[in-house]
């Protein structure tokens, strides 16, 4: 039995951390889209820019996956106001290098994790969960933050978008087994 489990627990520790790592790769294919002035600009007042998600989306990541399983996710270090503030005089490599140091930490904690640390106790902001939940949780965040990414990309490039799945009217040629081109 303990053999099974533990076949269990590597297989959604492996397949969490490819859900994540897909997520990623959706919104950095996105991203490679846009060109500076998109990266920094909103839709309207209210709203955040790509900037913004992807500096919230670094510092979520490297505040809930460093030292998952020993400190609260919300670390006290974390500036989580800041991280809806682009200064104007803010760059794109140093907004990525924040994006690229959240998803370090993520990797770096899933090449430690076993499958007996999924129903460990974590706390985030307080709250305790299992590890597992706490997964669940970071992931569905992400990816929410992610889609508003490929949204305000998809907005931004219009005719010029490049899809990131099935082009629009090749749902047929993918269901016969045919490939599809992006667009």
């Amino acid at each position: 039995m303990s053999a099974s489990i533990d076949t269990l627990g590597t297989a959604v520790l492996e397949d969490t951390l490819l859900t994540f790592q897909r997520a990623k790769e959706l919104a950095e294919r996105a991203l490679a889209q846009v060109s500076d002035d998109d990266f920094f600009r909103t839709i309207d007042a209210e709203s955040n820019s790509i900037a913004i998600l992807v500096k919230h989306i670094g510092g979520n990541l490297e505040s809930r996956w460093t030292d998952f399983l020993t400190t609260d996710g919300e670390k006290p270090t974390r500036n989580r106001d800041g991280e809806f503030i682009v200064g104007a005089n803010a760059q794109r490599a140093a907004i990525m290098s924040l994006w690229d140091a959240g998803w370090l930490a993520l990797t770096s904690t899933f090449a430690q994790l076993r499958p007996a640390d999924l129903t460990a106790s974590v706390l985030i902001r307080g709250e305790t969960m299992t590890a597992l939940a706490a997964m669940h949780r970071g992931m569905t965040h992400i990816s929410l933050h992610v889609g508003q990414i490929v949204l305000l990309a998809k907005h931004y490039r219009s005719a010029d978008w490049k899809t990131l799945s099935i082009p629009r009217g090749q749902s047929g040629n993918w269901q016969r087994g045919a490939p599809t081109t992006p667009r």
